[in-house]
């Protein structure tokens, strides 16, 4: 509904977009422009023995052929699929009026196979850079021109990128937006970035193209099933969402935008909140089933603490046992990690634990605090885990936390057991606020796991069970040790990080200097 409701808004806009640019549909790529006054020019302007036009004429005539790109007819083309123009992508992106471009006038400088001739030769070489601004905060965008050789790369049009987005990695944040194919060598430049989002049905990814895949292997694939936006949002896990057409794609850009910070100096955005921060949540005393083994929806938790239940949540399609996304708590920007009780019980595998440490790195990448929920029974047992290398992926996930130097404030609602406990921001890997519900399970494994290893063969283990249910499962033993900070009411979560999140809002904590770290890759 939500997304129904900003495609139509935005009809508008587009209308206005594509008015702009009919004003340039009876301009064909190479003619002349309106005529200007012989004697202005001659008193004005240079002029040029050979072409016969001033230096004015000349700027005016690449500037238009700039705009149409390929020409009116591959724009027509570029519609009748569903799909908006480069230039309209960005007009739509940004804030009106706001677009500056860069390097209009750049031209590709191959020669071979009569590319050198007039015809083969467009300014700005299928791709418009520049910068601009969404919602008044600055930004950098390209945008890949399809109606200009199929919006392929050459050198020029990758120094044009180049200029831009150098070492970028964790100094500012990068988001791709794929919204038509991208192929070959191509692919690094999104995978490069923080975050890739798709467009459904019109956008693929992949490294070979399904005839390749078929002379090499035999198989038989099409486009949307090799790479696209359902593939790699819910399969490989390459890209982070994945929305209906181009108008849905580039105005939830825009809302996502807003929760990220400029650069990894700048704090993490606060915006106006209406949402009171005492405010309680009476649902939370109850969300948690009394049977241990009963599932509930995460979800249902976050949208109760962060404010008006707003939640971008980041891959909600892969790996499914994890939550991962960004919310606002009293207008500040959080990064919300949890585990997901409905999918596989909340245990964390190789997917959930790469999906988590990719997304508490860039939190922490970016001075973001992190708000974790753990319901966690451990690891997934089975040898596809272990031969996969779950080891080595779940450190990833135990690494990223414990590096992280911004505002790390954990919820334990119902199990915390073993390794996967530790791993989920506990006390033991630097967490600054560790609350426990009187629900939580801080223990080495489940009492009936425990009862079956400890006292193995013996008669009364129902009895046993209940003792160690009594003395381990529950959120005591953990508070007694300092592991937990306080055992809290469920309603007043949201309060407690609110206020807990004022007094870390100075936190200043650092590591020791080193090149860069080994993280277990």
């Amino acid at each position: 509904m939500a997304a129904f409701a900003a495609a139509r808004s935005s009809r508008g806009v587009l209308s206005a977009i594509k008015a702009s640019f009919n004003t340039f549909a009876n301009v064909k790529h190479g003619l002349a422009v309106a005529p200007i006054a012989q004697s202005h020019l001659l008193q004005h302007a240079r002029w040029y023995s050979v072409s016969h036009l001033s230096v004015h004429e000349r700027i005016d005539r690449k500037r238009n052929a700039a705009l149409v790109g390929g020409g009116q007819k591959r724009i027509d083309a570029q519609h009748k699929r569903g799909k908006l123009t480069a230039r309209e992508r960005v007009e739509l992106l940004l804030d009106p009026d706001s677009f500056v471009e860069y390097d209009m006038f750049v031209e590709h400088r191959c020669s071979d196979f009569g590319m050198e001739e007039d015809h083969n030769k467009f300014p700005g070489d299928s791709v418009v850079t520049g910068q601009g601004r969404i919602n008044g905060r600055l930004v950098y965008v390209f945008s890949q021109d399809f109606t200009v050789f199929g919006g392929s790369l050459s050198g020029a049009h990758a120094q044009k990128i180049c200029k831009r987005n150098v070492l970028a990695s964790g100094v500012v944040p990068q988001i791709s937006l794929i919204m038509g194919p991208c192929a070959g060598g191509a692919v690094y430049s999104p995978a490069l970035t923080d975050f890739t989002f798709m467009v459904k049905d019109t956008s693929y990814l992949f490294i070979t193209g399904p005839d390749v895949v078929k002379s090499v292997t035999n198989e038989d694939v099409t486009q949307e099933e090799l790479g696209g936006a359902k593939t790699h949002t819910a399969v490989s896990g390459v890209a982070h969402r994945a929305f209906e057409n181009d108008i849905d794609a580039l105005l939830n850009l825009r809302d996502f935008f807003n929760f990220l910070p400029l650069s990894n100096r700048d704090p993490a955005p606060v915006t106006e909140c209406q949402d009171p921060s005492d405010r309680l949540v009476p649902g939370l005393d109850t969300v948690v089933p009394f049977e241990t083994t009963k599932a509930y929806d995460m979800l249902d938790i976050i949208q109760g603490v962060v404010d008006e239940r707003e939640f971008f949540e980041i891959m909600p399609n892969y790996a499914k046992n994890i939550v991962v996304g960004f919310a606002r708590m009293n207008g500040r920007t959080v990064g919300i990690v949890g585990n997901q009780p409905k999918v596989a019980s909340g245990c964390l595998d190789i997917n959930s634990s790469v999906k988590g440490a990719r997304f508490v790195r860039f939190c922490d990448a970016f001075n973001i605090p992190i708000i974790t929920f753990v319901d966690v029974p451990g690891f997934l047992p089975g040898t596809s885990q272990e031969y996969g290398g779950i080891i080595r992926h779940g450190a990833k996930l135990l690494f990223a936390f414990a590096e992280a130097t911004v505002p790390k404030i954990t919820i334990i609602t119902r199990k915390a057991y073993g390794g996967a406990y530790d791993v989920m921001s506990s006390k033991h890997l630097r967490g600054d606020v560790n609350y426990a519900w009187p629900s939580a399970e801080v223990a080495v494994m489940g009492a009936k796991g425990a009862v079956q290893i400890i006292f193995r063969g013996k008669t009364n283990q129902a009895e046993q069970e209940a003792e160690y249910v009594e003395k381990f499962a529950n959120p005591f033993p953990a508070a007694v040790r300092g592991f937990v900070d306080d055992i809290i009411v469920p309603s007043t979560t949201r309060k407690r990080i609110c206020r807990d999140l004022e007094v870390l809002a100075s936190k200043k904590q650092t590591n020791p200097w080193k090149k860069h770290a080994n993280i277990p890759l």
